[in-house]
């Protein structure tokens, strides 16, 4: 069994002192979750909730690029909207950037 070795990248938000940005096991990614968070800055990023959504998915390459990954290698997304009249906002921005098939 081959061991697990944590990611960071500064190009992503810290995550918290209890998490790791993702995990790499057996050559698989297991990324944690994101949220539109500027690493920058440690804020919510302004605007839209496609705004945030874009940010989630530039700190998810980021995360998946320090573990040499990327998103063409993406196997499965889970989005968790508290909103569900944002559903088409954030999906025209998976569209855009999951722009690939087969689709995760």
């Amino acid at each position: 069994m081959s061991a697990k070795r944590a990611v960071f990248t500064d190009k992503a938000p810290a995550p918290l002192p209890v998490f790791s940005q993702a995990i790499v096991h057996n050559g698989i990614v297991y990324c944690s979750g994101q949220v539109g968070t500027d690493p920058a800055t440690r804020e919510l990023v302004e605007g839209t909730v496609k705004d945030r959504t874009a940010q989630i998915f530039r700190n998810i390459t980021a995360v998946l690029e320090a573990a040499g990954s990327s998103l063409e290698k993406l196997l499965k997304v889970n989005i968790f909207l508290t909103n569900m009249d944002d559903f088409a906002a954030v999906n025209d921005v998976y569209a855009q950037v999951l722009n690939f098939e087969p689709k995760p």
